[in-house]
């Protein structure tokens, strides 16, 4: 905090972590912080929101089952008990605690339209299966390389958000969580991860996300460290203070290219939702396989494209340096 970051997310393994003893000595008023929990319990849920309210901070829990059946094949527990253990989550929590892991359908490989419409499903699933969510919904998305494609996509996602969200008279705005993609990252010539993820957190600054966690330039072949932390840091310090990219809400509204894009990914990845909705929703279609299989069939293509040159990757697979060893 004390070297630019304005929000911290902390991921905890267990519940026996103490709340308290862990924000003793953090500030509270105006830093965000997320609690991205890779378990689910409504009794740490709880103890996390009455810390919040006692001490009025902005506490996000980040609880997602189906981001976790779709990650790794399996519930928490079941999907019976995961969805009891929500609603008790959601009747007593005044914060928000449902996140939906959209990041991990980009990663895999899901063209944008794919992205968008597995992310509608899935926070659909979740208004079907909650009655009562009286709280913002967290989603968190992965940005790619694609400039202006990517400012339209999360333009799109919050459009078709709002749109199904009105259906189950919810009206929150959701709360967009925005990390470059891990997809395009490559260990030769491994500077040009630090253009690209620059590049990819202007698109979520200018498509409106409501937060950025850029990614280190060595994240996918270092542990953390300092000196990839700091970078990652001040390239969005620099965004904020010397391109004054915070200075405008909706710096895109009007850009006739970009509102086209907009409309256009909206349409398309509406009729695709409907289509999943059709045939028994995200859940059933996980569980099946055929969300795995589309994905697998893009990520093919676009893998297709990468060797014959027609994707381009600077300093990958476009003037590589030869003597550039892994």
């Amino acid at each position: 905090l004390q070297r630019g970051a304005e929000s911290v997310r902390f991921t905890l393994e267990n519940d026996s972590v103490s709340v308290e003893e862990l924000m003793q000595n953090l500030p509270l008023e105006n830093v965000n912080y997320y609690f991205n929990l890779p378990f689910l319990s409504v009794e740490f849920s709880n103890k996390i929101n009455d810390f919040a309210s006692k001490n009025k901070s902005n506490i996000f829990i980040q609880n997602d089952p189906i981001g976790q059946l779709a990650k790794d094949g399996n519930w928490f527990e079941n999907l019976e008990k995961d969805f009891e253990k929500l609603n008790a989550i959601a009747s007593k929590t005044a914060i928000p605690f449902l996140t939906i892991s959209s990041g991990i359908y980009q990663n895999a490989g899901a063209n944008i339209v794919q992205q968008l419409a597995y992310t509608l499903a899935h926070a659909n699933e979740y208004f079907n299966r909650i009655p009562a969510i009286n709280q913002p919904i967290t989603i968190e998305v992965a940005v790619g390389t694609n400039y202006f494609f990517e400012i339209a996509k999360l333009r799109a996602l919050r459009l078709l958000f709002n749109t199904l969200a009105s259906e189950f008279n919810h009206n929150f705005d959701c709360h967009i969580i925005a990390t470059p993609t891990k997809r395009n990252k490559t260990l030769y010539d491994y500077n040009v991860n630090m253009l690209r993820t620059t590049t990819e957190c202007m698109s979520a600054i200018l498509g409106g996300a409501d937060a950025v966690a850029n990614l280190a330039y060595d994240a996918i072949y270092h542990k953390d460290n300092e000196f990839g932390d700091r970078i990652s840091r001040n390239q969005l310090l620099v965004l904020k203070h010397e391109s004054y990219f915070d200075k405008v809400n909706n710096p895109a509204d009007g850009a006739y290219y970009i509102e086209t894009l907009t409309e256009q990914l909206a349409e398309k990845a509406l009729e695709l939702f409907k289509d999943i909705e059709k045939n028994g929703g995200l859940i059933s279609q996980l569980i099946d396989g055929t969300i795995q299989r589309k994905i697998n069939e893009s990520a093919q293509k676009e893998q297709e494209l990468f060797d014959s040159g027609k994707e381009v990757l600077l300093g990958t697979n476009k003037y590589p340096n030869k003597n550039d060893q892994m």
